[in-house]
This record gives C-alpha cells, sequence and structure tokens, in this order.
C-alpha cells in the first residue's frame, strides 16, 4: 500500500524511524506521529551517558533533525495522548475527544520505568533510570558512587558470573563500591534522602540516589482495544498485532523471532530495526523479522558488544582470558551458538562498511551453527573458516 493513511503511536525511537522507512519505502499517503511527550523522538540510552556528564546537547539526541519531519510531509502531534484504539471504526481517539483515522496503525508507544515501591523512594533525590549504567558516568565526573546489586556480580543474569565478575574488577579499580547480593530495604531522610539502608543491614550515607530496576510495557492502550498481550503486545514474525492492520514495534512489543522464540528487547537496536521492519510490514513486504539482536555498552575506557540472544545456556567458552580484559565469550545451548560478547574485541557486528569477528558470530548465530567449542577458542583458527552446520 503506497497510499493511504498511516498513523504512528508513540514517537519513540522505534516509531521515529518507522516514520522515516515509510518514505523511504515510496509511502506517499498521510503520515502522523502521535507522541505523549513534548519533545520530538530522541535516543534513550545516550541520554544515560554523554548527555548527563554534561558533554552533549540534547538536540544532538534527536532521532532526526527537528526540521525533518516538515520535510517528509510527517504530521507530528506532540503533547497528545492517544487514549483509545477502536478497531472498528479504524480511529485513534486522543484525550481531547478528537479522533484520528487510519488505515494501518504503528504503535511504538515503548515503555516506562517500573515503580519504585521501597519506603522513602518519593524523598527528594531519589531519581529512576531505565537501567543503572549511569555509574561509570558518574565515577567519570568524580562522584563517588556505590552500587547496589542483587546478583553476586553485575550483569549476571545476561553475560554470566564470569563475565560479571570481569565487570566487578573494572568497576572497583574506578573506584566504586560494590554492595553485591543485597538490596535497598529504605531511603531515608528528612525531606530529603540521606541514606541508604539495605536488606542484609548496610547503611549507606549519599547525597542522591539514581534507581535503575527495568520498565514495564505501555501495553494499555492496545491492551484496552481487544490486542492479545502478554509481556507486552504480541506481535507475528511480521510485526501484526491480533488486530486487524494494527502493528506494533521496539520495547512494547513481544516479537516472535525465527531464531529465538517469542521474546521482548528493550534495547536501542532493536528500537531501531523493529520500526523499520514494521514500516516494511505495513507496506506489504512479507519477510519476517529475523534481526539478529545486538547491544553495547560502553563503560569507563571499555566497550562492551553483545550479539545474538541466550536467556540460558549450558556451557560459555572464551577466546582470549577473560582477566586480560579482551576477550570473546561464546555462549551455546545443547550445542548450538546462540550469543557472544566482546570486551574490548570483536568488533561492531551492524558496520556494514568493516567486516569484524562479531560479524562473523552473527551469521553462525544465523545459521544455527553447532560450532565445535575447542576451535572456537583456538586463536589460530580463523572465526570466518568455521563453516556454518545447520542444527
Amino acid at each position: 500500500m503506497a497510499t493511504g493513511r498511516f498513523v504512528i503511536v508513540g514517537a519513540s525511537l522505534a516509531g521515529a524511524s518507522a516514520a522515516a522507512a515509510l518514505r523511504d519505502g515510496g509511502f506517499e499517503g498521510d503520515l502522523t506521529l502521535i507522541g505523549e511527550e513534548a519533545r520530538l523522538p530522541y535516543s534513550r540510552p545516550a541520554l544515560s551517558k554523554g548527555y548527563l556528564r554534561g558533554q552533549e546537547r540534547f538536540e544532538d539526541q534527536l532521532v532526526n533533525p527537528a526540521d525533518y519531519y516538515g520535510k517528509q510531509r510527517i504530521t507530528v502531534r506532540l503533547g497528545a495522548r492517544a487514549s483509545r484504539v477502536d478497531p472498528a471504526r479504524r480511529v485513534v481517539e486522543l484525550g481531547g475527544g478528537e479522533t484520528v483515522p487510519y488505515d494501518r496503525l504503528l504503535v511504538a508507544t515503548g515503555g516506562r520505568n517500573r515503580t519504585l515501591h521501597t519506603p522513602g523512594a518519593d524523598l527528594s533525590g531519589v531519581f529512576q533510570l531505565r537501567t543503572a549504567e549511569v555509574t561509570a558516568s558518574l565515577r567519570q565526573m568524580g562522584v563517588a558512587v556505590s552500587a547496589i546489586e542483587g546478583h553476586p556480580v553485575p550483569l549476571a543474569r545476561v553475560l554470566g558470573p564470569e563475565v560479571g565478575a570481569v565487570l566487578a574488577a573494572i568497576h572497583r579499580d574506578q573506584g566504586v563500591e560494590l554492595v553485591l547480593g543485597d538490596s535497598v530495604a529504605a531511603f531515608e531522610g528528612q525531606g530529603r534522602v540521606e541514606r541508604v539502608r539495605t536488606a542484609k543491614g548496610r547503611v549507606l550515607d549519599c547525597d542522591l540516589v539514581v534507581a535503575g530496576i527495568g520498565i514495564e510495557p505501555n501495553q494499555e492502550l492496545l491492551a484496552a482495544a481487544g490486542a492479545l498481550v502478554d509481556n507486552g503486545v504480541l506481535v507475528d514474525p511480521q510485526c501484526r498485532t491480533s488486530l486487524p492492520d494494527v502493528y506494533a514495534a521496539g520495547d512494547v512489543a513481544n516479537h516472535l523471532h525465527p531464531l529465538f522464540g517469542r521474546l521482548r528487547v528493550e534495547h536501542w537496536n532493536n528500537g531501531l530495526q523493529h520500526g523499520r521492519a514494521a514500516a516494511r510490514a505495513m507496506l506489504g513486504g512479507g519477510e519476517p523479522y529475523d534481526y539478529v539482536h545486538s547491544f553495547w555498552s560502553d563503560q569507563y575506557e571499555h566497550l562492551i558488544e553483545y550479539v545474538g540472544f541466550a536467556a540460558t545456556w549450558d556451557r560459555l567458552v572464551f577466546r582470549g582470558k577473560p582477566e586480560s580484559r579482551k576477550f570473546l565469550g561464546f555462549y551455546l545451548k545443547d550445542g548450538v551458538l546462540r550469543a557472544a560478547v566482546g570486551l574490548d574485541r570483536g568488533g561492531d557486528p551492524e558496520d556494514p562498511k568493516s567486516e569484524s569477528e562479531l560479524k562473523t558470530v552473527a551469521g553462525l548465530i544465523r545459521s544455527r551453527a553447532r560450532v565445535d567449542p575447542a576451535r572456537l577458542v583456538d586463536e589460530t583458527v580463523e572465526l570466518s573458516r568455521l563453516a556454518p552446520a545447520p542444527a
């Protein structure tokens, strides 16, 4: 469909990426982007790094330049809350009672910070971000930091205890006090937070608190319209919800992936790629969203790159020694390579201009390759020589 009325609810990375991809894909009809915030779509992960350190302007975080939308004939409605989707009438109702008709609708409403119910969470000086990656940024600004983590090491659930131990050592070397295997019992202070009391009885004096306990998908709009939801809006490999001509993408979407099964991914890369995939589907494309997920994190002078998806694994092997802080780690399940992580090694798996170890690994993951762990570890064996062998 190259004409008609397409509406995108959610001025998020996924929503903005979809709008751009629709115009790039030849859509000539009316295109409206509705956002509840008063700001143009911006890249939220960057706000926990350079922007918060005062090194970058907010304008540098915009997904597209401010004048982009007018040039592309995209009607942008900011500060407008979508209160209801009526799939029978094919309209989106806004908070003031106005209705916006659609032929095809994309919902990219993202997620919101999980509510912090800890006693004292309403004290002044308690701030909430989506993740606690800000620890490194605060240390780089000279702020003394204590980090409380429920697991024995940071990022244990995603990267495992071996890699988490390396990251813990990096943070300690930078002067971070790690309080591991513990949790916050209460925030205390007179009007403003002055200390944190942990479940194990530690008392940590502080001037401010940054809580990063994750997000919840903003699925209520489509759930009320009758769409199937379960930890996000359920979509098929073509980004379609259970409602006719209604699509979802980004943090709000629980998508069915041909490699990894059903999952909801909150990384920046997925917001960008899923929005583009939804645009292709809205234009009639039938290819599945089979992006091999990846994410990155820069902490101090170190860069972490991850490709694939492994909720669980039964073997983790390394090319390079973890204690060297320059290595690749390979996550295998039932003999199949599911994911890999690189610390200061591996390159960008999505750089179109150059080859890299992690780009090669992404190909192995896509092919469901069974790779001999001994060859993964062996530095004399080039990863490009590990011919994919489908499981």
